[in-house]
């Protein structure tokens, strides 16, 4: 198949990349947020409605959403596990929510203690509640690759739970490769079996860069025609199953690689580095992004 034309940039850096750091300041959310819409993003995961005894960095995500400049056709996303969750979300303001579930079993039942037929079970009513409230649903899966307690995945299961995810009524499916072992024959193994359960326009891939094979895995997916891409600003996000390793695969590299394959995605990659440098600068480190740096370097030479 013939690459995509344009291609959906899913931007998680907020919501999946700060909750797998050190505490940021609101503040500090809300401003790369806004920096992030100016970019050109017109999706940002904003945040995630869990509880804070699992997950203190994302405690603040009410404050987060109501403190935003909302700029129009963006949509401001939220994670939502549970009918709470929703329920905080949809009264802060989220524009779309997100639900999880893992191809795992071993990861199922040592992250959220039940099965993965349990998990897609107390999901539904979350489902039923937004669709009532016209409410889009994403849906996401876990461990598409590899598992940290099981190693390989089926290609098959994945395919299970992404088909159940949009049976149960999430619009988009976005495959995630939690720890980051996915290599091309691997990722278009499970691609096989996704693709002949559901249609490639409601796939998206979420690939972390753990042992550094998540761009040469997007051009996997990219040449299966999938055109929605989750990333993460400055590589926001460590990897919690392998101390020391990144975690999402930095959307200024993702857009590097885009600009050079000619595909359209609407964001202007300096601003995009520009709010990469101003995150990164509060946390007291460098972007994980190998074009953020570079780009920084760059501008520090000029202006020096």
């Amino acid at each position: 198949m013939s690459l995509p034309k344009q291609v959906r940039l899913v931007e998680v850096g907020p919501r999946d990349g700060l909750q797998n750091e050190a505490a940021v300041a609101t503040a500090d959310k809300i401003a790369l947020i806004d920096m992030l819409s100016a970019a050109g993003h017109s999706y940002i995961e904003s945040g995630a409605f869990v509880s804070p005894k699992w997950v203190p960095q994302m405690a603040d995500s009410s404050e987060v959403f109501a403190g935003i400049s909302r700029k129009a056709g963006v949509t401001y996303a939220a994670l939502t596990p549970n009918l709470k969750g929703y329920a905080a979300a949809k009264a802060a303001g989220a524009t779309e929510v997100a639900i999880f579930g893992a191809a795992s079993e071993a990861f199922s039942q040592k992250n959220i203690n039940c099965s993965i037929a349990e998990s897609l079970e107390r999901f539904a009513p979350v489902v039923e509640a937004a669709k009532a409230d016209g409410i889009k649903v994403r849906g996401y899966v876990s461990c598409v690759v590899g598992c940290p307690y099981q190693g390989d995945v089926a290609p098959t299961e994945v395919a299970l739970v992404a088909k159940a995810l949009l049976e149960m009524g999430c619009y988009e499916i976005s495959l995630g490769d939690t720890i980051g072992v996915g290599t091309p024959d691997k990722v278009n193994a499970m691609l096989d079996a996704v693709l002949s359960m559901v249609p490639v326009e409601k796939l998206a891939v979420h690939f972390h860069d753990t042992y550094g094979q998540a761009l040469t895995n997007i051009y996997v997916a990219l040449n299966r025609g999938i055109a929605v891409i989750d990333s993460a600003v400055a590589g926001l996000g460590g990897c919690p199953y392998a101390a020391g390793a990144s975690g999402n695969v930095a959307t200024e590299d993702v857009v590097y690689l885009l600009n050079g394959l000619g595909i359209s995605h609407g964001i202007d990659l300096t601003a995009l580095a520009k709010a990469g440098w101003f995150i990164t600068d509060k946390m007291g480190k460098q972007p994980s992004s190998k074009v953020g740096l570079a780009l920084k370097a760059k501008c520090t030479q000029t202006n020096s």
